[in-house]
């Protein structure tokens, strides 16, 4: 008795990869792909018990991947106070929405904001503690900007970290004063003694905030995430929560695990004794690569710049790490055997990253170790030689130029902001770029992402450098086949071929004919599935 398949897709055009084009039906059993092929070729593999959906024209995709985002700080951050410019236009409207919550709260309890970002609020300019004092008098509160990279802090939390007009700020971190007062302001490493007065998630929590956030990637098409710094939040404890999760059904999509390797902070020797170097696990929940932060963000004006931002301080953005100390951590994560996937949008950060990556691979050569370069935004051609030449690979979230790419002309100028995250030059190199959120940085939502690849237009509609824009295929590629292959995991998820896992995104629309306008504004998903099992389908359908 030949196979009979659990579910069938036909009536839309079912899109299985750049070399696969698109097929009439596809066939999914148990976990994996079973077959694809006409109308006619599956119709023989559909019994009794076979789940038919009619996708009535829409177009249905592998599961997306978004190759990099932060799944328990986007869960955990659901239920902070929204700042992003779509909830809180003006700067009244932020700190109108942190005293509602602090005006709920407890006395002492802190106030977790995030979203902001100041050259998009109607001052141009980042809130000043004094503001959120009288927005919260009586609690503590951490407003963190977009990027993720920069905080404010009113005075309470000031207090609680330990911080005054006398504190000295650490290698790779801004204690901001003016007119020797403190304005709230920390960026990079100056946050972590704040950071660390905050009361740690419990497990309980960090397990809500994966399922959370987990649960809301799948209503997107996403079936595949990156973690990316694992240790962030609650150190190694964040990864028994993962196989807490994973253990009692509550770890929705498959997450690849970035281990957080900053010297005081890493949990790599932990994850190392107990065995778990790269690719150990299974496809649910895998081990990745080791993460170390170079710089910050291009918008907050803390990556790594090899020539000064606008402005008259004549800032270079935050060098984080000493070269010999960031070869040093380097190489000992490439002797291990960990892939590494480290932090680097300056040129200046992206260029010590890859001597640091060149020197390791020449010690221990591994052809096919896929270190990645982190958001890799500002890259220069001499760079991407040396990458091609050492099989080093850039992580870019492409949405960054939706969301923020008029910052970046703000603070650095048109020349160098506009040919920033050079997507189709990657293409055309072979370098394979994936994609992604950074989640809760951006919204994982994929259609702006989408819109940013076709167009190369900012959310305002300016246009940087329309000669990096890709085809609407080559996009489905970087979010399916690429993210599988920075992932080294290509030759089991990222395509609807058989033997391949089964993960499929369904979506209202053929993106393949839709216009980028209808991609961005009207579009979502339908219906999800993660290993031959339907896990979201929108109401309705």
């Amino acid at each position: 008795m030949s196979v009979q398949a659990d579910i069938v897709l036909r009536n839309g055009p079912i899109w299985c990869g750049r070399e696969e084009g698109v097929v009439e039906a596809l066939a999914l059993w148990q976990d994996r792909v079973l077959a694809t092929g006409s109308d006619e070729e599956i119709a023989g593999l559909i019994g009794p018990k076979t789940r038919v959906i009619d996708l009535k024209g829409r177009l249905a995709t592998p599961g997306l991947n978004d190759s990099h985002l932060h799944l328990i700080s986007l869960g955990l951050t659901m239920d902070w106070v929204d700042s992003r410019p779509a909830a809180a236009p003006t700067l009244e409207a932020l700190l109108s929405a942190i005293a509602a919550r602090a005006a709920k709260s407890r006395p002492g309890e802190w106030i977790l904001s995030r979203g902001y970002d100041q050259t998009k609020l109607d001052t141009g300019r980042h809130p000043y503690r004094e503001e959120l004092d009288r927005a919260a008098p009586d609690n503590p509160v951490l407003l963190v900007r977009t990027c993720g990279h920069i905080a404010i802090c009113n005075s309470a939390a000031l207090a609680l970290g330990g911080i005054d007009e006398a504190s000295v700020a650490p290698q790779g971190g801004v204690i901001e004063q003016e007119n020797g007062r403190l304005t709230g302001m920390l960026a990079e490493n100056a946050r972590a003694p704040v950071q660390a007065a905050i009361p740690q998630a419990t497990e309980a929590e960090l397990v809500a905030a994966i399922e959370r956030g987990g649960r809301y990637l799948l209503s997107l098409g996403i079936t595949s995430c990156m973690d990316a710094a694992v240790g962030q939040k609650a150190g190694f404890a964040e990864i028994a929560a993962y196989h807490r999760a994973k253990r009692d059904g509550r770890l929705p999509v498959r997450t690849w695990l970035t281990l957080l390797g900053d010297e005081g902070r890493s949990i790599v020797p932990q994850c190392h004794a107990a065995g778990l170097i790269s690719g150990t696990g299974d496809d649910m929940l895998m081990v990745g690569a080791v993460k170390l932060f170079l710089d910050g963000s291009a918008g907050g004006r803390t990556a790594w710049m090899s020539e000064p931002y606008l402005g008259e301080d004549k800032t270079t953005g935050v060098w984080m790490v000493d070269d010999a100390e960031l070869e040093r951590m380097v190489m000992d994560a490439h002797e291990k055997g960990y892939q590494l996937a480290c932090h680097a949008i300056g040129d200046a950060a992206i260029e010590q990253l890859i001597t640091a990556y060149e020197k390791a691979l020449a010690a221990h050569p591994d052809p096919d170790r896929r270190h990645r370069i982190e958001h890799c935004g500002f890259s220069t051609p001499a760079q991407h030689e040396r990458m091609v030449a050492a099989g080093i690979y850039p992580c870019p979230q492409q949405v960054f130029i939706h969301d923020f790419g008029d910052a970046y002309i703000k603070v650095l100028g048109p020349e160098r902001a506009l040919s920033s995250y050079p997507f189709r030059t990657w293409f055309d190199l072979g370098l394979k770029p994936a994609t992604g959120s950074d989640a809760p940085v951006c919204d994982p939502d994929p259609f702006p992402n989408f819109h940013t690849m076709l167009t190369r237009k900012t959310g305002r509609g300016t246009v940087m450098d329309e000669r990096q824009r890709v085809s609407i295929e080559e996009a489905l590629q970087a979010y399916t086949e690429f993210g599988a292959f920075s992932q080294k995991q290509e030759a089991v998820k990222g395509r609807l071929a058989p033997g391949l896992l089964a993960d499929v995104a369904v979506f209202s629309r053929d993106l393949l004919s839709a216009t980028p306008e209808t991609i961005l504004n009207d579009t979502r998903c339908d219906l999800t599935i993660l290993g031959g099992a339907v896990v979201f389908e929108r109401e309705g359908d």
